[in-house]
């Protein structure tokens, strides 16, 4: 294999390129953007840094966020302190970022997208906005809005959701997470280096309602946004179903990141699973093990068993999380009292916000502090003659 190109600059685009130019592959990034803004947070969580400490130990601009306030309608809100920092860049500075360190490892970056592609012998022929270009193998990280049908996920309208966002003048030292009423999804603030990024993302409902919904928080909670850059992006956000059926590796490519669908179903978090499913494609790609059409089933096995299982299972309990009802209450609105009263119940949160707690064990470990978070929620109700402790 003599050439593979990198089809996409963001994140699983510029990793992948490092990782395959370390091994001393010719590489070649084609993207029309390079470093580019995206209406998100632009968090890392602890399972992202402590799997690649570089994201942690570089000189790029980042903020270490230690408390995040959730609240809920009729849930109030609650102060949780995070035991893992999350890191926040700007997604202009991490993608830059990641480009330079691919660049350094010999990846060659050109500022071009790729319109079409076709097989050419045993490798592929691409067209670009700025002429041809031929390569043995793509990996393609063209992210939700791929336009080349061949390849990625195929994404239908129930398997995304519109995020968006604006950047507004400000700073804090904590980011704030709001439930709404009747929304699969949620609104955020994070602090930048030198700004906030505000949003929200939903799934199931058109962008200009989420729109509206953000610019009435905004407004309540006194943050000028009127003038300020408005950013808009799609998301996947696969079903149960599709994730069974999701297209992620064929003849001669592999996808990551967005262009995968490689995406939180319940978080909306994407930058670990861009950067974890570049390494993965990386390393089945320089697999000795098996000819070429072999080492795209080990990155779909790899995928699998890595976290994509996982994520699955995450889809499943979406829209409980979002839209369901425990103990006579909305889910979030209990997830924030059980948060403020049990110090059992905020070490899982804790967990699922640093990415320690999967989805697949979840529900075991909820049941088995179910009996006493409910104890610490009634002793800090003052209930304690009422519900005696249990033993065990």
């Amino acid at each position: 294999m003599k050439r593979v190109a990198i089809l996409g600059g963001g994140p699983a685009g510029a990793f992948a390129a490092e990782q395959l130019a370390s091994a001393g592959l010719d590489v070649l990034v084609f993207d029309e953007k390079l470093a580019w803004e995206k209406p998100c947070g632009g968090g890392l969580t602890y399972k992202a840094y402590s799997q690649y400490p570089f994201l942690i130990q570089n000189s790029t601009p980042k903020r270490f966020i230690t408390e995040t306030i959730l609240a809920a309608p009729h849930g109030g809100e609650v102060s949780l302190k995070l035991d893992d920092p999350l890191l926040i860049y700007s997604r202009l500075d991490l993608n830059r970022m990641l480009l330079e360190r691919a660049e350094r490892a010999g990846a060659q970056i050109e500022k071009a997208r790729v319109l079409e592609m076709s097989r050419y012998g045993q490798g592929w022929q691409l067209r670009t906005s700025s002429g041809m270009a031929h390569a043995d193998f793509c990996i393609v990280a063209t992210g939700a809005r791929n336009a080349l049908p061949e390849v990625g996920t195929e994404l239908t309208p129930e398997d995304t959701m519109p995020a968006l966002g604006y950047y507004v003048p400000g700073d804090q030292t904590h980011i704030d997470i709001q439930f709404l009423p009747r929304l699969e999804g949620y609104i955020w603030v994070f602090p930048r280096c030198g700004h906030l990024s505000v949003g929200i993302c939903g799934k199931g409902e058109p962008a200009s309602s989420l729109r509206q919904r953000l610019e009435r928080y905004l407004t309540e909670r006194g943050i000028a946004w009127k003038g300020a850059a408005f950013y808009s992006h799609l998301l996947p956000s696969l079903s149960a179903a599709s994730w069974k059926k999701n297209r992620v590796a064929g003849e001669g490519w592999m996808a990551v990141g967005d262009a995968a669908g490689l995406v939180d179903p319940v978080t909306g978090e994407g930058l670990y699973y861009a950067i974890r499913s570049a390494d993965l494609a990386a390393r089945a790609l320089l697999s000795e093990a098996g000819e070429p059409a072999g080492r795209a089933g080990q990155y779909r096995q790899s995928l699998r068993r890595d976290f994509a299982a996982d994520l699955e299972f995450g889809s499943r309990l979406a829209k409980r999380v979002f839209l369901g009802r425990f103990l006579f209450g909305s889910v979030p609105e209990r997830m924030v009292q059980f948060t403020r009263r049990s110090p059992r119940f905020s070490a899982i949160i804790q967990d699922l916000f640093a990415g320690k707690q999967p989805y697949l064990g979840l529900k075991r470990r909820l049941l088995q502090n179910l009996n006493g978070s409910l104890y610490d929620v009634s002793m800090s109700l003052g209930f304690s003659r009422l519900v005696p402790r249990k033993a065990g």
